[in-house]
């Protein structure tokens, strides 16, 4: 572990991924060389191979939960990546991918609350404009500012650091 280590101070990742994978054979209870090949192969945007390295550790420790919050983020983000391709396919027309991606958006109303998957106030008001013509109305008929929908959060920055609020180990 302590070769691993150095190797990813000194910035050399493969062979801290070939020191991690050793010290997991020299020691197949320990689950902390699987939990940092996750972590190293999430930074690297490898999230199959984060996946089953996170998956090796969870199995040693269920309750890992930075193991866990790289599985999820990656099956997310492979997720996002599958359903951004098959809509520039125009494959979410069929009625399965339609009925899955579905699934995945009410699973994520459920964990993260419906805010999660609101549009943003800007591209609701930009498509509503493009559809109906401006009318003036009286600055009477205006709703009042405390009667208007609060807008929904932005959505989180590609790349953003998905572990920020999840505690170490």
């Amino acid at each position: 572990m302590g070769q691993a280590e150095s190797s990813v101070r000194a910035g050399q990742v493969d062979n801290a991924l070939i020191a991690f994978r050793d010290a997991a054979t020299a020691d197949p209870t320990q689950k902390e060389p699987w939990v940092r090949t996750a972590q190293l192969e999430f930074d690297r945007t490898h999230y199959a191979r984060a996946i089953v390295a996170a998956e090796e550790a969870m199995q040693r420790d269920p309750d890992d939960i930075v193991a866990d919050g790289i599985l999820t983020v990656s099956g997310f983000r492979i997720a996002n990546h599958a359903l951004q391709r098959l809509q520039g396919r125009g494959a979410l027309a069929s009625e399965t991918a339609r009925r899955e991606a579905e699934t995945l958006a009410n699973t994520l109303r459920e964990t993260m609350g419906p805010a999660i998957l609101a549009e943003p106030e800007p591209a609701r008001a930009s498509r509503r404009n493009a559809r109906t013509p401006q009318r003036s109305q009286p600055a009477t008929s205006a709703p009042a500012q405390e009667e208007r929908a609060p807008a929904a959060p932005a959505p989180a920055a590609r790349g953003a650091d998905p572990f920020k609020n999840i505690g170490g180990n």
